[in-house]
């Protein structure tokens, strides 16, 4: 007599004899899944944490690196400086200050240069509508040629770098000028003297 078949002519699997635990093997069964569990859990929770810390180096290294970048274009502003003030030192004559402006100016564009490179850029101001996200206003003085809220000057510039704002400028905002303050002039000629003097002349 051949093996059973179900109905679409596939033999059908052996039946299993069921297969009957006593409490005491559930519950050691039930401890053996839970220290499983509990194994997994922890190589889980470590994995997680050396993740946090080499995100945390790899963070820390990468501002480090920022900032020696920045820090290193900054040393070669000071080198010039420096080699600039010692030869005016050791020159033995008085300094030319035409000369002293060009090197100064030359400083301060390459400073400008090294802080383009980093995407460093200053603050648009005078003459620009105060605007209190990018502009710190120092005081206020009334103006006649430039519209209320306008900025006058600039003391400090301000710089930002990409779209967030580095510093804000310090600057001078105008305001209208006082009511009067042109109506202290001198009477034009015709005026209410001209008429009295006319007066005294019909007079006579």
């Amino acid at each position: 007599m051949g093996p059973l078949r179900t109905a679409t002519g596939l033999p059908r699997p052996p039946e299993r004899a069921p297969t009957s635990s006593t409490p005491d093997e559930r519950i050691a069964a039930l401890e053996a899944e839970k220290l499983e569990l509990r194994d997994r859990m922890l190589r889980i929770a470590a994995e997680f944490d050396n993740w946090k810390k080499r995100a945390r180096r790899e963070q820390t290294d990468a501002e480090g690196k920022g900032r020696e970048s920045v820090l290193r274009d900054m040393l070669e502003v000071i080198d010039n400086l420096e080699r600039a003030t010692a030869s005016w030192e050791s020159g033995g004559a008085p300094a030319d200050i035409q000369a002293v402006q060009q090197g100064v100016g030359l400083v301060l564009r390459q400073a400008h240069s090294k802080l383009e490179r980093h995407d460093v850029k200053p603050v648009e101001a005078k003459g620009k509508p105060f605007d209190p996200r990018l502009h710190d206003a120092i005081s206020q003085v009334p103006s006649a040629e430039l519209p209320p809220g306008t900025v006058l000057s600039e003391l400090q510039k301000g710089y930002r770098i990409g779209d967030r704002l580095l510093r804000p400028a310090s600057v001078v905002v105008a305001i209208a000028p006082p009511a009067g303050a042109d109506g202290g002039k001198p009477a034009a000629p015709g005026g209410e003297g001209g008429n009295t003097q006319g007066r005294g002349g019909e007079g006579t």
